[in-house]
């Protein structure tokens, strides 16, 4: 389980978190939504202990995060996988070497088991034979899929995906998301994404929290934050340029009357 508890960031004068509050069961999938700017993917760099809160804690496993030691803050790094936003592989190795980075850091396996891992882990996300392929060779929604391997490659218990599927096309990323519904479902992973996509949002999603202006503007099932009355929720699911200045103080606002101009 992973918890948020009051988390507060700010980077010089800029505040970016005001007090984050949220719980992530073992085995969901936590979505996190919100415009851009707001914070989502520095909440989910505390995880890793990549920041350290001004305020709060972020704990794992009951671990308070900034409390570990580096013994255990690398422990604990080993069974977290990050998926980043535009895959981050190396362009000087070949996609078997990528996969296989994290696990030759580790020191825990033999050269072959590292290459059976490396061949199921590529299997897995439906890239099986382009172990000599280099990064240059693969379109945009390869080299995610590569991204994923490498993550899944350690076995994590978690996985955090920060934009899965942005800059992609609407079919690439469909196939995205149904190789992280199938990488939860063979693996068990705990996950937090990170998105702008709603419609990616409702496909993987077990909960969706929204984050807005510091803090969790609402959390709840994909049917409780598609059916939401909150205008600010309600705007972005919907992709509605402006809302009301009147509607934006508190959760829970009466939205406006329909047929009204917003």
């Amino acid at each position: 389980m992973i918890e948020f508890r009051g988390l507060e960031k700010a980077f010089g004068a800029k505040v970016v978190l005001r007090g984050v509050s949220l719980t992530v069961r073992d085995g969901e999938t936590m979505v996190i939504i919100g415009g851009s700017g707001t914070g989502k993917s520095v909440t989910i760099k505390h995880v890793v202990g990549l920041l350290e809160p001004d305020a709060g804690t972020v704990a794992v496993d009951g671990q308070v995060v900034s409390e570990l030691r580096r013994r255990e803050l690398t422990a604990l790094r080993a069974t977290v996988g990050y998926v980043f936003q535009f895959a981050a592989l190396f362009d000087s190795m070949t996609i078997a070497d990528n996969v296989a980075f994290g696990l030759r850091r580790s020191g825990a396996m033999s050269e072959e088991q590292i290459r059976e891992r490396v061949t199921e882990s590529l299997r897995l996300v439906e890239m099986a034979g382009t172990e000599r392929t280099m990064p240059a060779e693969l379109s945009g929604g390869m080299r995610k899929r590569v991204g994923l391997a490498r993550a899944i490659a350690l076995r994590p218990k978690y996985l955090l995906y920060d934009e899965p599927t942005t800059g992609l096309d609407p079919v690439t990323s469909a196939v995205i998301d149904e190789l992280m519904i199938r990488t939860r479902e063979a693996l068990g992973v705990t996950s937090i994404v990170i998105t702008h996509d709603m419609r990616s949002a409702y496909r993987v999603g077990d909960r969706i929290a929204m984050l807005y202006e510091g803090r969790i503007r609402q959390e709840g099932t994909v049917a409780e934050i598609q059916q939401s009355t909150d205008p600010i929720v309600r705007q972005f699911i919907e992709g509605r340029p402006s809302v009301r200045a009147e509607d934006v103080a508190a959760p829970g606002a009466v939205p406006a009357a329909e047929g009204s101009q917003p």
